[in-house]
This record gives C-alpha cells, sequence and structure tokens, in this order.
C-alpha cells in the first residue's frame, strides 16, 4: 500500500480556495496582454456580454468579453476574423476555467496602421472634409454611373450584375485602376481625376471586395480622400464587407456597407419606376374622368338653362307687351292727375282774379302814377284818375272828395 508523500501536516485546500489562487497567480504573472488568434464560435448573450474562442493553428482559449467594453467597440466582430485581443489572463472560478477577458479589441495587424488611421481621421475631420454639409446628394435618376475599381475585382462583377438586374437601361462606365498594392491610391486618385474631366456619368462607384487591413490600406490614404472631396460629381464609397471602415468611407458623399449595396444605392429599380409610373397613369387617368363627369355635369345644368332664340323671342314679345299697356296706363292715370291738380289751380287763380272782382260790380281806380287808389286822402282836387271797370275804363277829375 502506498503512503501519502506529503507531510502529515500539509493543509487541506478547498476547491474555490484552489481556483482563488490559481486565478491570482495567473493575474499576477500575465497583466493585460495583446493576444492574437482568429475568432470562432462568437455568441453574443442578451445581456450585451459577448462570448467567443479566440484560436490559432495549435491552441484555442474561451474569452468574454463584457458589455461595456463590448459597447466602446467601434465594430462587431465576426466568425473567421483574425483579430488582436488586449487580455486579463484569469481562471473563471465557478467552472474552473481558463479564459481570458478581453479589454479591447483591434483587427489583426492594427496597431501602427490603425494609429495611422486615426491620426489622419482626426486632422482630416478638423480640416472640415468629412463636413457634412459638404456632401452631395446622389441623383435620383442618374444617366450613366461610373465604376472605379480593378477591372479583376470581384466587386466589379457583383455591381455590374446588380446594376443591369435594377436597371438595365441605365449605361455604366468602368474605370480601370488596381486597388491594391504599392502606389495604388496615388493611381485611384487620379482615375477620380480622369472621370471627372470626361464628365460621362452623374454618379461615381469606388468599390473593392473585402481583404485584410493591409489590402484595404489604399482607401485609408490621404490622396484618395481629398481626390474624393474635389470631385464635381458626387461620390459612393463601397468598400469591403459591412464592418470595414476606412478614410474613404468619410470622405464619400454616401457610404455603402458593400460593393452591392453600392450599386442598388445610386440605380433605381426599374421595376419599382414601373409600378410607380403605372400608378401615376392611373391616378391621371382617374384624374380626367373626373373631370370630363365634372364637366358633362355644367354641361347639363346649362342645357336645362338654354332656351330657344324663338322662345326667347316669344317671352321677350309678351313682356314688352305688358310694359307696354303698364306704360299707357300709367300715363293716362299720370295725366288725369295732372288735369285735375290744374284745374284746382285755375280755380284757386280765377278767385284772385281782379278781373272777377269787377264784374261782382267793383272797380279798380289809378293815379297818374298807375299806384291804386285805396284812401281819399291820398289825392287832391283836380287830379286826374282813371277807373276800371268790368268791361272798360273811364278817366275822371277829382271835384270833391271825403270819408265815410
Amino acid at each position: 500500500m502506498e503512503t501519502d508523500s506529503l507531510p502529515e501536516k500539509s493543509p487541506v485546500l478547498t476547491v474555490s480556495a484552489l481556483l482563488r489562487s490559481v486565478r491570482e497567480t495567473l493575474e499576477r504573472r500575465f497583466p493585460l496582454a495583446w493576444i492574437a488568434g482568429e475568432i470562432s464560435n462568437f455568441r453574443p448573450a442578451a445581456s450585451g456580454h459577448w462570448y467567443f474562442t479566440l484560436k490559432d493553428e495549435a491552441a484555442q482559449v474561451d474569452c468574454v468579453m463584457f458589455r461595456s467594453r463590448a459597447a466602446a467597440l467601434e465594430w462587431t466582430p465576426a466568425e473567421g476574423m483574425r483579430v488582436e485581443a488586449r487580455s486579463l489572463v484569469t481562471l473563471y472560478e465557478p467552472r474552473g476555467r481558463f479564459q481570458l477577458n478581453v479589454e479591447h479589441m483591434r483587427r489583426a495587424g492594427l496597431g501602427p496602421l490603425y494609429e495611422r488611421f486615426l491620426k489622419l481621421r482626426e486632422a482630416l475631420e478638423k480640416e472640415g472634409l468629412f463636413d457634412p454639409a459638404a456632401k452631395r446628394p446622389i441623383p435620383a435618376f442618374p444617366r450613366s454611373i461610373g465604376v472605379v475599381t480593378s477591372r479583376q475585382a470581384a466587386a466589379l462583377r457583383d455591381v455590374l450584375i446588380t446594376l443591369h438586374r435594377r436597371n438595365p437601361s441605365i449605361p455604366v462606365i468602368v474605370y480601370p485602376v488596381p486597388v491594391q498594392g504599392e502606389g495604388a491610391a496615388a493611381k485611384i486618385a487620379e482615375m477620380l481625376r480622369v472621370a471627372n474631366a470626361r464628365n460621362e456619368c452623374d454618379v461615381l462607384l469606388l468599390v473593392r471586395g473585402g481583404g485584410s487591413i493591409e489590402d484595404l490600406w489604399q482607401f485609408n490614404e490621404e490622396v484618395v480622400a481629398r481626390a474624393i472631396r474635389a470631385s464635381a460629381i458626387p461620390v459612393v464609397v463601397g468598400v469591403g464587407h459591412e464592418t470595414d471602415v476606412t478614410i474613404a468611407d468619410f470622405a464619400a458623399d454616401h457610404r455603402a456597407p458593400t460593393p452591392t449595396a453600392a450599386a442598388e444605392l445610386v440605380s433605381p429599380s426599374r421595376e419599382e419606376l414601373l409600378a410607380r409610373v403605372a400608378e401615376l397613369a392611373r391616378r391621371a387617368t382617374r384624374e380626367a374622368l373626373r373631370r370630363i363627369e365634372t364637366a358633362m355635369q355644367m354641361v347639363d345644368a346649362l342645357t336645362k338653362r338654354l332656351v330657344h332664340p324663338r322662345e326667347r323671342l316669344r317671352t321677350s314679345r309678351q313682356l314688352l307687351t305688358q310694359l307696354t299697356a303698364r306704360l299707357s296706363f300709367a300715363a293716362t292715370h299720370r295725366l288725369e292727375a295732372l288735369a285735375a291738380g290744374l284745374a284746382q289751380l285755375k280755380g284757386a287763380l280765377g278767385s284772385l282774379n281782379p278781373t272777377a272782382v269787377l264784374e261782382r260790380g267793383y272797380s279798380l281806380t289809378r293815379n297818374a302814377q298807375g299806384e291804386v287808389v285805396l284812401d281819399a286822402a291820398k289825392v287832391g282836387e283836380g287830379e286826374r284818375l282813371t277807373t276800371t271797370l268790368a268791361k272798360g275804363w273811364i278817366e275822371s277829375e277829382v271835384r270833391a272828395k271825403g270819408r265815410p
């Protein structure tokens, strides 16, 4: 029977004490370090934490990135992506499982390149090169579309297939240029200038498929960003996959997550346009019919008011006869009223006529000045007077006078 080789007074550890001691040892021995590997079995939890495996050709390790750290990351990891994770080597005590607590993560090879990316982005942003107010609108109905990319790029095939599927009537012009390798950035910028000088398109697509950060780095060069902003033609950039972000994306008038999405963005769907035209035609037909029906109702209403000229003449003749009769009656009535008034005035005038008074036996005496003599005291003896009678007149001389 084998005997225990440990001293009899050696302490007996609990499982939790042992695992805690191992965790503390690991965390002291391995402070935060950058660990490179490929993401596998990526599982975002409802809590917001990310669980995944980081592996290489010979080994793998479980990783967790807690919600607060994951939310600060500007991109979302994906299966098969090569990354560098700034991690704390630790032990998950409840399960006794070795794992990495990931504090931060960057795509593989992003060390110096990522720092260059951030510095250039910050400098160009301060300069105003990414100002949203300077972005040009994408034409809704482009007469032609230009594609700036490599002839050998898979992205070109995807773009051409998409443009043909959506609207084969729109001409497409390809401006071939290398999109990878040394000097590609300067050639891309020059091709953008050539496309503007030729002025054949209403919008330009700058596209290429996915790749490593090194493959896409030509789209992070300052010369490309400035050429995009100098373009008089709106530029849509669709580089890499949805999680890939380049300086060209910030400079573009519009950023598409993929080359295919860029093609869909600039090409109006022929089917949608035909459906819209058909709907507009239906609406125009309905409006035309409504106007015709309204006009027909107006014609019916006017027809009811329309009178034949013979009937209108007959009605006018009747009205004229009635007006003539009323005028004749009014004139007769007026003349009779005037005659009665005249007779009344004549009677009043006759009662005031001095001749009528004379006919009742009175006379009218005037002196030599033609004044009516009313008072005997006003005439002198021997004065000659003229007396008017009802019939004729006499001339006399005053011989005597007296008062009643």
